[in-house]
């Protein structure tokens, strides 16, 4: 789904056969102004998809933008001001408030990891766990606040999992039922492999055929052992329970990357308000 998709399906979903609040004591073509109000510290996203939101209901709309996506923003400041007809801003305002807010609450929340651990070189990773329909969007939140994207769906590489592996009857098996099938069908993927032990790691290098070596639900301890097995032969990613209280301790392994789920699913978004009058 594009942008002009996604925007589409939203304001369906919310103005449907009309804004009738609006229609009702606003006349038609009546001009209008609003401003879109910081309302606490953060790093603001979502102004490109806001501004796109604004120009597909109408293309004469004029956007006066006094941040960009990606700036680090206070309470009190203004992010942009629109002119354009009441009932434009009024079908709008909800759908880029909504937008924005999510995205800039992701941002943030990306911001506060790659912080914490700035004196490492390990990279934050997003995952898989966002909103349907509106993933691209959180993901470029999270770029925004600093951090990588990890695949973007099931399309884009291999990912095998714990139950990938189980059904296979071991990783040995997996991995090599992977590589036989990429090659039969000419496919060039990337191929990461998850590890819960640090056997599947010893058998994950016995084998070999994979590109990244998640390292599943290891502690800072067991982590570093397996850092030492595997060395630089392969990428390296630590997954699951980290967040801000023992992410230093992960990254102090050398791990290549740390990926958090929480930078998106528990994110909150920012407080942010669109300030309309006449003119």
């Amino acid at each position: 789904m594009n942008t002009q998709e996604f925007i589409e399906a939203a304001l369906k979903e919310d103005v449907d056969c009309g804004d009738f609040s609006t229609l009702a004591c606003i006349p038609e073509g009546a001009k209008g102004k609003a401003v879109l109000k910081v309302k606490e510290d953060g790093i603001i996203a979502g102004i490109n998809l806001a501004e796109a939101i604004f120009h597909q209901i109408e293309p004469e709309a004029v956007l006066t933008l006094y941040k960009k996506d990606g700036d680090r923003v206070s309470s009190g400041e203004i992010a942009f001001e629109v002119s354009a007809r009441m009932h434009t801003i009024l079908k709008a305002e909800r759908l880029a408030l909504n937008c924005m807010q999510r995205m800039s609450g992701i941002a943030t929340a990306t911001a506060k990891y790659v912080e914490a651990i700035k004196d490492f070189p390990a990279k934050i990773l997003d995952t898989r766990k966002t909103t349907p329909l509106f993933r691209a969007f959180e993901k470029e939140a999270v770029k925004l606040g600093g951090g990588m994207n990890h695949r973007m769906g099931l399309y884009d590489m291999i990912m095998l999992k714990d139950n990938h592996i189980d059904f296979c009857d071991g990783i040995e098996k997996a991995i090599l039922q992977t590589n036989d099938y990429l090659e039969a069908k000419g496919l060039i993927l990337k191929i990461e492999v998850e590890t819960r032990t640090l056997d599947d790691v010893r058998k994950v290098l016995e084998v070999g055929g994979v590109d990244r070596i998640m390292l599943d639900n290891f502690t800072p301890a067991m982590l570093e052992e397996a850092m030492k097995l595997i060395g630089d032969r392969y990428e390296t990613e630590a997954s699951g329970g980290i967040n801000l209280n023992n992410i230093v301790a992960y990254a102090r392994t050398g791990v290549n990357y740390i990926s958090v789920g929480a930078v998106i699913h528990h994110a909150v978004s920012m407080d942010l308000s669109l300030k309309a009058q006449l003119i």
